[in-house]
């Protein structure tokens, strides 16, 4: 493939700009002297899948990215930190920001490099370890290089392809067989920012033991109103009759760009349930991927997602029915304002051997403005025939005759309207079970700042 860096390739495809090849060089001198072999020749091998696929700009033939144009964020030569920028973030800094609990055990990376100041891994148990990938990779080799990068394929998709190839640490949790941990696990991401676009690749890796039971909450903020591009990637894979509740927040910088990645293998007779919230960025997108590789296993997935002046948000989520008796439930509502746009796409495989499986799919839209769009694509792909599965999409506008209603007793228009988008959204944040996520989302739904 002839690869243009100044422009766009034959296919359509945005290139790595000399940024990152600049920036990928030096990391790659840094990281070779510390790295396992194995790791260092990924690292080589996925930059070179990034620079003949780069961000795919084209929309066609390109069915995952058809609403979503990632040219501004293609274009855009994000520069990598190579040195920690701790001074400008503190505890009570964070706490603004995001979910928080003095006694769960924190890990906290700032601009994808893990700050021990800010961090308190509460490592006292030989059954769960929760700490850095880098000292895992040492520590437990076998262990991580046999899981890492099993769930995600970097040979067609650029940013998987960056993520692993600027690869220098992360969060590594490792819950053994039959162990449930006394704390809920956060794992906070912190862009700071800076006067030129800077890019981080947080990484998550999650090992859940068999008959394990786990609470994981992901939190993805920014500290300040700039530019930058968080590129995240997590895998989770839950073994044979574990249990994992697993929470993603993500409130980040209105002109910063946000692309998560997140896969997850499901064992025999096992759980695995899903809230996400999603505010903020100029384009964000949450792709979620489950797989059920063994059959008794079910996955409930929901999430809010919000968008106002010229802010994009898009949801990803494929399910894959590879195994029998298995259960999926994918419940997601959005509300846009301005001249927002949202993008929701469902699909659900079930494959031929999976007979007796139940899917289940809904994405509700709530269109507080003439300038706000969605577009919402659930589907279902179904080579079974002893099944039960639907899906389903709406969006509607703001009722005035509600409106009139509220404010004719007494009830002002602002109040009137974080009220109704309360009501409306009610229904998902029931779902977060854990009090300061629900308390975090309520309080800026309700203050409604974002929707006037």
């Amino acid at each position: 493939m002839v690869v243009n860096l100044r422009g766009l390739n034959m296919s359509g495809n945005s290139v790595a700009h000399d940024q990152y090849r600049l920036d990928f060089k030096e990391l790659d001198g840094r990281l070779v002297p510390d790295s396992p072999s194995w790791l260092s020749e990924n690292r080589q091998i996925a930059f070179s899948e990034f620079e003949n696929l780069g961000f795919r700009t084209t929309k066609r033939a390109n069915e995952r990215w058809k609403y979503t144009n990632i040219a501004p964020l293609a274009r855009t030569g994000f520069r990598y930190r190579f040195e920690p920028n701790e001074d400008v973030v503190t505890i009570r800094s964070i706490r603004e920001l995001l979910p928080w609990h003095e006694d769960w055990t924190r890990l906290v990376f700032v601009d994808g490099m893990y700050s021990d100041l800010l961090s308190n891994p509460d490592n006292n148990s030989s059954d769960v370890y929760v700490g850095q990938l880098r000292e895992a990779m040492v520590d437990r080799s076998d262990v991580i290089e046999n899981s890492l990068g099993s769930l995600v394929s970097y040979s067609k998709d650029g940013f998987l392809a960056a993520n692993m190839a600027f690869l220098s640490d992360g969060a590594f949790v490792h819950v053994s067989n039959g162990v449930s941990p006394r704390k809920v696990i956060h794992l906070i991401f912190v862009s700071t920012g800076d006067e030129d676009p800077m890019v981080s690749y947080p990484r998550t890796l999650v090992l859940a033991g068999s008959g394990s039971d786990m609470t994981l909450v992901e939190s993805y903020v920014g500290l300040l109103n700039n530019s930058y591009f968080t590129n995240a990637v997590t895998e989770v894979l839950v073994e044979d009759g574990s249990k994992v509740e697993h929470y993603r927040y993500m409130k980040e910088s209105q002109d910063a760009f946000h692309v998560g990645t997140s896969r997850v293998q499901l064992g025999r007779d096992s759980t695995f349930s899903s809230s996400s919230f999603s505010q903020g960025s100029s384009i964000a997108r949450n792709d979620l991927g489950v797989t059920f590789n063994s059959p008794g296993s079910s996955c409930s997935l929901s999430g809010l997602y919000q968008a106002s002046d010229s802010e994009h948000v898009d949801s990803s989520i494929d399910i894959d029915h590879a195994s029998p008796n298995c259960s999926s439930d994918q419940y997601f509502k959005g509300i846009l304002d301005g001249n927002s746009r949202g993008v929701f796409s469902g699909k659900v495989l079930v494959r031929p051997e999976a007979q007796k499986t139940i899917a289940r799919q809904a994405d509700k839209n709530l269109l507080l403005s003439e300038g706000a769009r969605i577009n919402t694509k659930p589907s279902l792909e179904i080579f079974a025939d002893d099944v039960v599965c639907s899906h389903g999409a709406t969006a509607g506008a703001l009722a005035d005759e509600l409106m009139f209603y509220m404010m004719s007793r007494g009830i002002d228009e602002k109040t009137a309207r974080s009220l109704i988008v309360y009501g409306f959204a009610s229904e998902i944040i029931d779902k977060f079970n854990l009090a300061p996520i629900r308390d975090r989302i309520e309080c800026l739904l309700l203050d409604g700042s974002d929707f006037q």
